[in-house]
């Protein structure tokens, strides 16, 4: 039984020790996120459904540098953000899997009145999907990879300032 006290305790205790007040808080030393790298079991799929559905621009396609015959590609996911893949033929991997130290979900903004026409479109594509506090819509890619799809602006977390 997970003692929630406790826990609730041990954030209050995290949190007065560790954030700091706006005006206290240095610079951060990161200038943005430069791509996050999913890998994908299938290039062609994969360009479908972030560009073709999602609408997210694939903007190169290269030899990945790591693993002859591997696939490096990029797409556009707005403020010069991007969104990464690899594919990794001949390595027989395991299917997606959340595991310690792995990737949980992630979350990308949209404009409102994208996030609704997103939603529609994951529902004519047939993509299960759960809509979630009016502004977020999660979903799980063709290999897997949970995503969520966020109406809140950047920087902010169901209707509050987190940056």
């Amino acid at each position: 039984m997970t003692d929630l006290a406790a826990l609730e305790a041990a954030r209050h205790r995290i949190r007065d020790e560790h954030l700091r007040l706006t005006a206290e808080r240095p610079p951060s030393t990161a200038r943005g996120l430069h791509h996050t790298a999913l890998i994908s079991g299938d290039v062609e799929r994969t360009v479908r459904f972030y560009q073709d559905l999602l609408g997210f621009p694939l903007t190169e396609l290269i030899e990945n540098r790591d693993y002859p015959g591997s696939s490096h590609f990029f797409f556009d996911i707005g403020n010069g953000n991007l969104l990464a893949f690899f594919d990794l033929p001949g390595l027989d991997l395991d299917p997606y899997a959340e595991v310690l130290g792995g990737l949980h979900h992630m979350a990308i903004s949209v404009a409102r009145d994208r996030w609704t026409e997103l939603i529609q479109r994951l529902t004519d594509a047939g993509v299960e999907h759960t809509v979630h506090s009016g502004v977020s819509v999660y979903f799980r890619d063709p290999d897997g990879a949970r995503i969520e799809l966020i109406a809140d602006p950047l920087g902010q977390m169901y209707g509050t300032k987190i940056l």
